[in-house]
């Protein structure tokens, strides 16, 4: 296999601010999280195969969008070395109010390889529990859906409907949908 040309050039930081860091590696421009900070991704389905969702309003898109729940890891610099099955923990009660009696690691993954380095680690939570309303902290706004899986394709017709963006992740959850 042969590498492209700009493989092995030097990676240059443009700029760096607290938590995206613009990078050139030869002619490719890209970005990705400061400090080494990673993100953990939460699927969160319940007993009664209703998967937890949440939507807050997103400044790069200018518009609220529909999400699996997530947050960074170790963002804090009391927390730089936080295990990520901790914060998808941590995350997924502040975002939704849910409490996962077991948090599986489901692998490493990729959002947009050709333009971010960012990576996130994709969790699945079970055995939850409600333990409070949710909303996220200080002023994140989120609000919570509890969707049944059987009826996901048309929430998010619904939610595109009414002009909301969709995380990439979401397709996760269309699966088979899209092939058909």
């Amino acid at each position: 296999m042969t590498l492209p040309p700009d493989a092995d050039a030097p990676e240059e930081i443009r700029w760096e601010g607290r938590f995206i860091t613009a990078k050139t590696r030869g002619r490719w421009e890209f970005v990705g999280r400061a400090r080494g900070i990673k993100a953990a991704v939460i699927l969160a389905v319940d007993e009664e195969d209703n998967v937890i969702l949440v939507d807050q309003y997103r400044v790069p898109l200018q518009r609220r969008c529909l999400e699996l729940p997530a947050g960074l890891v170790g963002d804090e610099s009391d927390m730089a070395d936080e295990d990520p099955a901790n914060a998808a923990i941590r995350e997924l009660e502040e975002e939704t109010g849910y409490r996962a009696g077991i948090m599986e690691n489901m692998g490493e993954f990729f959002s947009s390889p050709g333009m971010v380095s960012e990576s996130f680690t994709l969790f699945r939570a079970r055995d939850l529990v409600k333990v409070g309303e949710g909303g996220g902290v200080d002023d994140e706004d989120i609000v919570v859906h509890r969707v049944p899986l059987s009826r996901i394709g048309e929430v998010i017709a619904d939610f595109r409907a009414k002009d909301y963006a969709m995380d990439v992740k979401m397709l996760a959850l269309l699966g088979p949908a899209l092939l058909r």
